[in-house]
């Protein structure tokens, strides 16, 4: 039996999702983007500034979920541009510090016109 996860703390989802579903000891998250949640906008503009508030989302969703950043175990990343890969790479870093498995694939868009979205898989 899986529990869907909800946080305040984190921008409502955009679509017919949940912020993320735990199912038995693992967490999933939906690919969370650059929104603020205070605003609901996206406020930031560079890809620093993007992979912070995204890192900062997710965040809060794992830790709604009884979990946290550092029990990340695999994310998926996704960049508008592959050239934004190195300054990604240096914020992202800073986050998750276990160094979980982890894709990062270039899309041609992503919702809302940001440049960075990432999805984590933890344990709980």
């Amino acid at each position: 039996m899986s529990k869907v996860v909800y946080t305040k703390n984190a921008p409502d989802a955009i679509g017919p999702y949940s912020q993320a579903v735990v199912s038995g000891n693992l967490v999933f998250t939906s690919g969370q983007i650059a929104i603020n949640p205070a605003s609901g906008e996206v406020e930031a503009k560079t890809i620093e500034e993007q992979t912070h508030q995204v890192c900062k989302n997710l965040t809060a969703v794992l830790e709604e979920a009884g979990t946290s950043i550092s029990k990340a175990i695999k994310t998926v990343c996704f960049l508008s541009d592959m050239a934004d890969f190195a300054a990604f790479n240096g914020v992202y870093g800073e986050y998750f510090t276990s160094k979980p498995a982890r894709s990062c694939v270039a899309a041609k868009q992503l919702p809302k016109g940001v440049l960075v979205e990432v999805e984590v898989i933890a344990e709980i």
